[in-house]
């Protein structure tokens, strides 16, 4: 049944009432069928614009000291809401960066009560200080987007596990840099063996209990089973990859059936003809158009892909959320009220939300964040594991250690998976600059050594290096740093950029890892440069590559089209 068809009887759809004005050029709202009307000032409207009357789907709007009891016939108002990207969290696929919120800007400004209607759809959970205590517009932000196999609803008897409160069955970090050039969306596979750790859990009474940890179990675990809510999957995930986790979006299967049928369906394509008799998808070869339960029998579908396991599903899932979120940011979907309207209601209720993120307002500028964010630089991964050695027949999975803490520095620093083309060109030039003109003698170069990250003993082995094979012999220890760093740096003073172009040569560092600044004094009482041996560092005489790539991650982006195999 419709969203705007509901209670008594056959009500209109108020996303039918929009028509565009060839005076304005932009969409207004049209209540009668009267002649057409100059917009009048009345009801506030919540970006700013008016409405000449309450919604037909919305409580009645309250009248305001000065405003008209009811608006003549005819007049309409209202701005047609600015199209931006939706932040919606959807289930089995991984909500991408801005699918629902982006829905909620588009219907913006329908109406001021029209939103507070669309707030009351969202349920919130109390996670306590697993995550972030508000949202902020000027930082990274991480959300956790948790689709879980609970079942709920008509029609989904055939899923999950009967009677549970819902484990985690797909789910995907969404990290959105600071600057917003980029964001990694990266799925966290449900059979990756973790330690869960203590989890304060707020009950219904408002009271709190402690769920206890464990170790060395599945992921999905971290949350339904013995009570464990959002917040214990997301100290699950700051535990495990030392990403903190500012907020999460959780949805079950009913938003993969509701949200694919608000947008007529998401393109997906696969390389041979699928018949899963478990799932019931059946699709021929190359490009098809799901949605509903075939959209959701495409996300959860494991026989048909790959080696049949849940690191290929995971894939498919990207894929999908990929072609969704080109349907979603499409002129088709940004310019149909209609459409706008039913997003917005199928993707609101399909929600759960922390409570920092709880209100359509902060959906919204989470909408508008992610909007800056090319989608040719929103990259899809996979945490990066091996088979559990310890199992004959692998159902599990553990950290590939030679890959996956690459994966989690590169996202708390904000590190692009993809090569951000936005980059300020003078910020290249600028560092290639410092690695250009003449280099010093080795036995001119002054350097105080500081492990700011390394392993134990790096800054001394790295002074026996250099004094013994490279010759920098007015080299010094320095002890530890003050702060940890994720990449080594050379600090110098102007005067010293030529000591500094030789050091940088026989460390390997780039011209990204040179920052200019002040000298310090040596213990000799002379000016020396300061070189901090951050987690980069990979030993004594071995050169560091400092421009951090996951070449060897497999990873997607967003503005790709790939078929399944």
């Amino acid at each position: 049944m419709d969203a705007q068809r509901r209670g008594r009887g056959e009500q209109i759809d108020p996303a039918d009432q929009w028509v565009l004005n060839p005076n304005t050029g932009e969409y207004e709202l049209r209540l009668t069928p009267s002649t057409a009307q100059p917009p009048v000032s009345g009801a506030y409207g919540v970006t700013g614009g008016r409405s000449a009357a309450p919604r037909t789907d919305v409580p009645p709007q309250r009248r305001r000291r000065g405003a008209p009891a009811e608006p003549p016939p005819g007049r309409r108002g209202g701005r047609r809401p600015v199209q931006q990207k939706p932040k919606k969290a959807k289930k089995a696929l991984v909500w991408t960066g801005g699918t629902m919120a982006f829905v909620l800007v588009g219907v913006g400004a329908a109406g001021y009560f029209y939103l507070q209607h669309l707030e009351g759809n969202v349920s919130t959970t109390d996670v306590g200080s697993a995550g972030a205590s508000n949202f902020s517009k000027d930082e990274a932000f991480s959300i956790l987007i948790i689709g879980t196999d609970k079942r709920t609803g008509e029609g989904n008897e055939g899923y999950g596990d009967k009677g549970s409160s819902g484990h985690a069955d797909t789910t995907i970090l969404l990290h959105v840099a600071e600057d917003r050039t980029n964001a990694t969306a990266l799925s966290i596979p449900r059979d990756l063996l973790v330690d869960i750790p203590d989890c304060p859990t707020k009950l219904e009474d408002g009271s709190e209990r402690i769920v206890p940890g464990q170790r060395g179990v599945r992921f999905n675990r971290s949350l339904g089973e013995s009570g464990r809510d959002p917040g214990c999957t997301m100290r699950t995930v700051r535990e495990n990859t030392g990403i903190q986790v500012d907020h999460f979006m959780m949805a079950d299967f009913n938003a993969v059936k509701t949200l694919t049928t608000a947008v007529d369906g998401v393109e997906v394509c696969v390389e041979k003809p699928v018949n899963d008799r478990e799932s019931k998808l059946v699709l021929p070869a190359g490009e098809s158009t799901v949605a509903g339960e075939q959209a959701l029998a495409f996300v959860r579908t494991r026989k048909s892909f790959g080696n049949s396991g849940d690191l290929d599903r995971i894939k498919v899932q990207q894929q999908f959320l990929g072609s969704l979120m080109r349907k979603m940011s499409s002129g088709n979907t940004l310019t149909s009220p209609t459409k706008l309207v039913k997003l917005a209601e199928a993707a609101t209720k399909a929600l759960t939300v922390d409570q920092a993120i709880g209100s359509v307002g902060t959906l919204k500028d989470i909408a508008l964040e992610l909007k800056k964010v090319p989608t040719k630089n929103i990259s899809f991964a996979t945490v990066p594991v091996v088979d559990n050695p310890a199992e004959q027949v692998k159902t599990t999975v553990v950290l590939d250690e030679s890959k996956a803490p690459q994966v989690f520095d590169m996202i708390r620093n904000d590190v692009s998976f993809t090569e951000v083309k936005e980059q300020k060109k003078k910020e290249k030039d600028a560092e290639a600059a410092r690695l250009k003109g003449t280099k010093a003698p080795a036995s001119e170069v002054r350097v105080r050594i500081l492990n700011g990250g390394a392993l134990p003993g790096s800054a001394q082995k790295t002074l026996q290096y250099l004094q013994v094979e490279e010759g920098v012999t007015k080299s010094e220890n320095g002890g530890n740093a003050p702060a940890v760093l994720a990449r080594t740096t050379l600090e110098y003073a102007p005067d010293q950029a030529d000591q500094a172009r030789r050091l940088a040569a026989v460390m390997g560092l780039s011209g990204s890892a040179l920052k200019p600044g002040e000298s310090v004094t040596n213990s000799q009482g002379v000016p020396a440069m300061t070189l901090t041996l951050g987690k980069d560092y990979k030993g004594a005489g071995v050169k560091i590559n400092a421009p951090v790539e996951a070449s060897d991650v497999e990873k997607s982006t967003a503005d790709k089209v790939k078929c399944a195999s």
